[in-house]
């Protein structure tokens, strides 16, 4: 099953969150790389007065069932420091289900594809880098979506790079 996920951090040592959120996301069977977004610096939408963003898109392969590879998704987050005080507040670490193999879900546990990724730039910009021909199940093409998106707020940082996990 082809999986997309969106790693995003605004507190501390964000480009190495980042980067261990990727290795610690593949230390495990069941979830295989694909490929890594560039780097984006992004600014915050929504919530309270908050640093920018470091983001980026990773697509794998897995064999595990959705609300697992939430758990797991939950599970990094929570072993990189993020805290759930405030709805789309300031995070360590942010890892999001984006889609999952064309599943669409409205399960209120987990909503899938993820319920704001068509309106994203910092999730449609790194997507499309590395999948240009992407599709969001129920949206369309991300290419396509991306061009009515104000995407002023999405600053590729070529000084940052992830590195494959392994």
């Amino acid at each position: 099953m082809r999986v997309v996920l969106s790693l995003g951090s605004n507190l501390g040592r964000r480009i190495d969150c980042l980067q261990g959120a990727l290795d610690v996301l593949f230390d495990a069977p069941g979830l295989t790389f694909v490929a890594v977004s560039p780097v984006y610096e992004t600014d915050p939408v929504g919530g309270p007065e908050q640093g920018p963003y470091l983001n980026a898109v990773v697509i794998a392969e897995g064999m595990q069932d959705p609300r697992t590879l939430l758990e797991r998704a939950q599970g990094v987050e929570t072993a990189f420091g993020r805290r759930r005080e405030e709805r789309w507040g300031p995070r360590t670490l942010d890892v999001d289900l984006i889609t999952v193999d064309g599943v669409v879900s409205d399960d209120p546990e987990l909503t899938l594809p993820h319920p704001r990724a068509h309106e994203r730039a910092f999730v449609l910009v790194p997507w499309a880098q590395i999948d240009p021909d992407a599709v969001l199940p129920g949206h369309g093409p991300v290419g396509a979506l991306l061009a009515d998106l104000d995407q002023s707020g999405v600053r590729l940082r070529p000084d940052l790079a992830l590195e494959p996990p392994g």
